[in-house]
């Protein structure tokens, strides 16, 4: 019963009080033979379980369990490349300088990959971080999301990282791309995977190294982005407990035009001839151009749909805005976190912003930002937190949680 903005509406919810059926729907996503069952269970097979021992094999899955659940985020880490560039070394390779990126974007910092550097391997820190503060074992993963526009692999990074975290179960791993609002979608995919699946633990990572897909000499955009990676755990919960409120998710193609990476043809040799049997056969190899942005127009969109989007997911939850402790963005741009933060008339000491540090590092942004706020305790367990991602697609969401 749940829609594409939002887990329940207020009607759906009381008609749910009243009827109570629960729907056996195992991890294959299929239903259980009898339609109805009193219990949903999270299973790789359709077992009994009886068929199920503290022997069994990795692959198979453990003891069935409830899935009337809610989730909570109880662990966070983070980690950033070693090598930061700052506006005056920009300064020294385009025409700019600290005051004119400053006083447009906020930023001051950036942290670039660099030498042996990998986006995986960054990844994989901030996620053992995320498990070491919430004190589960990787053993303990149920499902890794790697919410990235930029893997190291094109079939994806997540695999990897559930190999090098040293997950023996052979959790599913998997990758999310939707750039700067991919982490958002990934913590309600991640609820969804809990509320629906019967998972337990679910790590949601955001990680983009978009460096390597910036024009150095475009001052308009080489300004703007960083690399990092940003984790948290999500644990599932009695419903009473639950920390993940509502949210509100939207997307709309025509605004592609506005920023993008598409693909591109790349100049071949003629070394393989088509010897004229096939006219443009074999195709060239591509790669994906540099970042193209339209800034004023992604502006208008961010500061037009975020506060709309944050307003919906409160309305949602049933909430004031007066009961947001925080109000946590994507790291675009400071000028887009404070008119937003007008509009919902939030005050500044309640916005968390880390942009001067480290720019916009796409989807791990938020979970960046969410980390030092939690290890510097100003985030602390019981607040309620308004967070929103947007950008690329164009794509753009948000979801209020509790931390803890």
């Amino acid at each position: 019963m749940a829609n594409a903005s939002g887990f329940f509406s207020p009607s759906v919810s009381s008609w749910r009080r009243r009827m109570q059926p629960q729907i056996g729907i195992y991890r294959s996503g299929l239903l259980s033979p009898d339609g109805f069952s009193s219990r949903v269970f999270c299973s790789s097979t359709i077992q009994g379980p009886e068929k199920l021992s503290s022997g069994a094999s990795p692959s198979e899955s453990r003891v069935p369990r409830l899935v009337n659940k809610g989730c909570k985020l109880v662990g966070c880490g983070s980690a950033a490349p070693t090598l930061k560039v700052s506006n005056d070394d920009l300064a020294k390779i385009v025409d700019t300088s600290d005051e004119w990126i400053s006083v447009r974007t906020g930023i001051r910092n950036r942290r670039v990959l660099s030498g042996k550097d990998s986006l995986t391997a960054l990844a994989v820190e901030a996620a053992r971080k995320a498990l070491e503060m919430a004190r589960v074992e990787p053993d303990d993963v149920d499902l890794v999301l790697m919410c990235t526009s930029t893997p190291e692999d094109l079939f994806g990074s997540a695999p990897q990282i559930q190999k090098a975290l040293g997950c023996k179960r052979n959790p599913l791993a998997y990758d999310i791309t939707a750039a700067c609002s991919g982490f958002v979608l990934g913590l309600v995919s991640a609820a969804c995977h809990i509320r629906g699946g019967g998972f337990q633990n679910v790590l949601v990572i955001g990680a983009d190294s978009l460096s390597r897909y910036v024009d150095w000499t475009d001052r308009g955009t080489c300004i703007l982005f960083g690399d990092a990676a940003g984790a948290v755990l999500l644990q599932a919960c009695d419903s009473e407990e639950d920390g993940l409120f509502s949210f509100d998710l939207h997307s709309d193609g025509d605004g592609q035009r506005h920023l993008n990476a598409t693909v591109k043809q790349n100049e071949m040799n003629d070394v393989v001839g088509s010897n004229g049997s096939v006219l443009g056969f074999p195709p060239r190899q591509s790669s994906y151009s540099c970042i193209q942005m339209n800034g004023k127009e992604v502006f208008r969109f961010a500061v037009r749909c975020v506060p709309q989007s944050i307003q919906s997911a409160l309305e949602k939850a049933g909430l004031p805005r007066s009961s947001i402790d925080w109000l946590l963005l994507h790291q675009a741009n400071q000028r887009i976190i404070d008119a937003v933060a007008t509009r919902l008339e939030v005050p500044p000491e309640r916005v968390i912003s880390n942009l001067a540090n480290y720019g916009n590092t796409s989807a791990a942004s938020i979970p960046l930002a969410l980390d030092e706020a939690v290890r510097s305790g100003k985030v602390k367990a019981g607040h309620t937190i308004a967070t929103a991602g947007f950008g690329a697609g164009l794509t753009w969401g948000s979801a209020i949680v509790r931390w803890g």
